[in-house]
Formats: C-alpha cells, sequence, structure tokens
C-alpha cells in the first residue's frame, strides 16, 4: 500500500511539472499574479450588439428602469424600438433617447411604419411619403442613425407553426404547402411583383435624399418568411436579386438593408458571401443574427437556437468585423425556454418564439461569435 501511495505521488508531481514548466516559460515568475489579456470589446469600428425594447408609441414611460436593467444586466448597451404613428416629432426621439441614456443605453434604431397607400401605390400615397420624409428630418435633427421599414403586400405569417426542439423547447417552422392558396385580403388587394417594384421605386426617389441630407440610413428589411407569393402578391425583397436590384434604384448608402443571415439561409444563400457582397458596398444598414435549419429553399424551413442550423454564425461574425460594420447586431427570435413559458402573462408573436430567457442565451452566444473574431 505504501509502495503504492509512493508511485500516485511521483506520478503527480511529475504531472504537474509537466504542466508548470512550459506554463513558467510562458509566464516568468509569480504565475499566480499572470492576468490574461483582456477580450477586446465594441469600439467604434466593430458591431455593436442590441436588443428591442420600448412601446411603439416611444413614451418614455414604458422603457422602466426595470426593463433597461434587464437590458444592462446582458452586457448590452444599445437598443431598438418601434416608432410612433407618423409623422415623427423631433421631441419625441430626443425624450427616448435621453431617457436611455440615463440607463446608459444608446438608440440605435427605430422602425417606421404606417403608410400603407404608398405600399400599395393608392391616392393618397403622396401625404403619406411627406409624413415619412418629415420623419426622416426629426430623426436626423434628433440624431437617430438608423430607420427600419417593411415593404409587404402581405406578410405570410399564417404559414408559422410550432415544432418541439431539444428537451422540448420551442421552434418557428414555416411550409408555403399550408398558406399558398390562402386568397387575397380584402383591405389588401392583389399586387404584382412589377407593381410592388414600381411602389418601392417611387418611395426611395423620394426619401433617400431626404435621408442623405439629414445623415440617416434607411434600412429595408427582407421580405421573411419569403415565399414566391404572399395572398397573390409579389414580394421584392424575398430572392438575393431582388435585395441587389434595391440598393441599386437610388445608389446611397442610405438606401440599405437589413442583412438577416437566417432569411439569407432560407433563400438557400451563403449568409457570408452575401454579408461581404453588402457589406462592401456599405449597404447593410442593421443585422438580424439567428439560425435557421432549410428544407426547401423559400419554401419549408425551421428557425432553430442560435448555435444549431445552416448558418456560419462565426463566419457571418468574422465577415462583419473584417468589414468593420459600426452599426447594430440584433440576436433575434428566441427560442421558447421553459422559464419564458412558465412566467405570468407571457405572450411571442412567433408559434415557438421565447423571451427574457431565449435573448439571454442568444446574447451570450452572439458575444462570444464577436469577441472571437475581434481577437
Amino acid at each position: 500500500m505504501r509502495f503504492n501511495s509512493s508511485r500516485r505521488q511521483a506520478v503527480k508531481g511529475i504531472a504537474s511539472a509537466a504542466v508548470v514548466a512550459p506554463l513558467a516559460r510562458t509566464f516568468p515568475g509569480n504565475l499566480r499574479a499572470t492576468v490574461p489579456p483582456q477580450m477586446r470589446g465594441e469600439g467604434t469600428d466593430t458591431p455593436k450588439l442590441c436588443l428591442e425594447m420600448g412601446g411603439g408609441d416611444l413614451a418614455a414611460g414604458a422603457l422602466s428602469d426595470a426593463g433597461m436593467r434587464r437590458v444592462k444586466q446582458l452586457g448590452v448597451d444599445h437598443v431598438l424600438t418601434g416608432g410612433p404613428p407618423i409623422p415623427w416629432q423631433e421631441d419625441q426621439i430626443r425624450s427616448v433617447m435621453d431617457r436611455l441614456k440615463a440607463g446608459s443605453l444608446a438608440l440605435g434604431n427605430i422602425m417606421i411604419a404606417g403608410f400603407p397607400n404608398t405600399l400599395y401605390g393608392k391616392p393618397g400615397r403622396d401625404e403619406e411619403i411627406e409624413k415619412v420624409r418629415q420623419s426622416i428630418r426629426a430623426a436626423g435633427r434628433a440624431g437617430l442613425p438608423v430607420i427600419e421599414y417593411n415593404f409587404y403586400a402581405h406578410r405570410l405569417v399564417e404559414g408559422y407553426y410550432a415544432e418541439v426542439g431539444r428537451g422540448d423547447a420551442g421552434l418557428t417552422a414555416f411550409d408555403y404547402d399550408r398558406v399558398k392558396d390562402l386568397p387575397p385580403l380584402g383591405d389588401e388587394g392583389v399586387h404584382s411583383l412589377d407593381e410592388m417594384w414600381g411602389n418601392i421605386a417611387y418611395f426611395l426617389k423620394a426619401v433617400i435624399p431626404v435621408a442623405e441630407e439629414s445623415g440617416v440610413r434607411l434600412a429595408l428589411h427582407p421580405n421573411d418568411p419569403p415565399a414566391p407569393l404572399s395572398r397573390g402578391s409579389g414580394q421584392i425583397m424575398s430572392t438575393l436579386a431582388g435585395w441587389k436590384r434595391l440598393i441599386d434604384i437610388v445608389p446611397s448608402k442610405s438606401n440599405g438593408i437589413t442583412f438577416d443571415c437566417g432569411v439569407t439561409r432560407e433563400l438557400g444563400e451563403d449568409p457570408v458571401a452575401v454579408c461581404r457582397y453588402f457589406g462592401e458596398r456599405d449597404r447593410i444598414n442593421h443585422v438580424h443574427f439567428r439560425n435557421v435549419r432549410v428544407r426547401t429553399p423559400y419554401l419549408k424551413y425551421t428557425e432553430v437556437f442560435i448555435d444549431e442550423g445552416q448558418v456560419d454564425m462565426f463566419g457571418v461574425m468574422k465577415e462583419l468585423v473584417r468589414l468593420k460594420y459600426p452599426r447594430l447586431v440584433y440576436p433575434e427570435h428566441p427560442r421558447a425556454l421553459d422559464y419564458d413559458r412558465d412566467q405570468p402573462g407571457f405572450k411571442t408573436y412567433y408559434p415557438g418564439g421565447g423571451g427574457y430567457a431565449g435573448f439571454a442565451y442568444n446574447v451570450g452566444y452572439a458575444r462570444a461569435m464577436l469577441q472571437a473574431a475581434l481577437a
């Protein structure tokens, strides 16, 4: 027994020496006093993680102290929010920016909406567009860098349904076969692809010069889901060719896109290559960072956890860092976890979607990707 004990002690001593010797050569002096190099964080020329918060009315009261703390506790310094009815007023935006600043947060993106006549090319669109122009000017005076928007004739959310993922977590799936024969809605009608392209061109030619003058960038989100037709209407942003066509309508950095690496994969495209195409042209004005598993491009897929699926998430983050993309990255569409589902009053827009705990997971993963890419 004494022999075995002595042998174990000898082996432990040899193993310890084997570990310590290289460390001592690498870090001479007192090993306990060594400190690993600090990881590089967000800077002026790096992507910046963000989360959504606040009410769509941009009421400062909706930005509670508790809500701001929850964002800060995840290490997030930037937020986005929905916008008030158009036309926006400068003091509306400034009040929210000041409220967030008091919580050590910065507002980087507001979603604008409320111009259906513009979408459908109906009478009254010129009045709507003038309200959008006024809103852009107000945003510029307040110092807001990005305004995001959609241009759907109809968003085919009826095709979403919940799937069960690991540990019974909620996933969000889409199947075009479920909804391809849905009839048009009366208040929307049917609009051809050519018609929708004409409507967006009319809009961009009116608003992009104002955005340039105001120092504001516009970011159009892709059609998601990117089905060929949505209740009979064409979708201008449902193909990569459409994304490219959009930025050529008015050549300007203010005429950009929300680059969504999940939607890119839903199209069957390579998210890293697409990120490079738009990033090298400085047309990525916002980023959505999520993962997806595609069965049939455009038609059938499942939104999954950020750490699974077919998107090279680290490759996308490395490309954003290489491009020195300096704006927001939103790790969106959290998966449904039991912790969130057990909270009183829990609601989610997407079947199989989650809440704060899911966002915490997404943010942690995205931050690890960012730190690794910056290293």
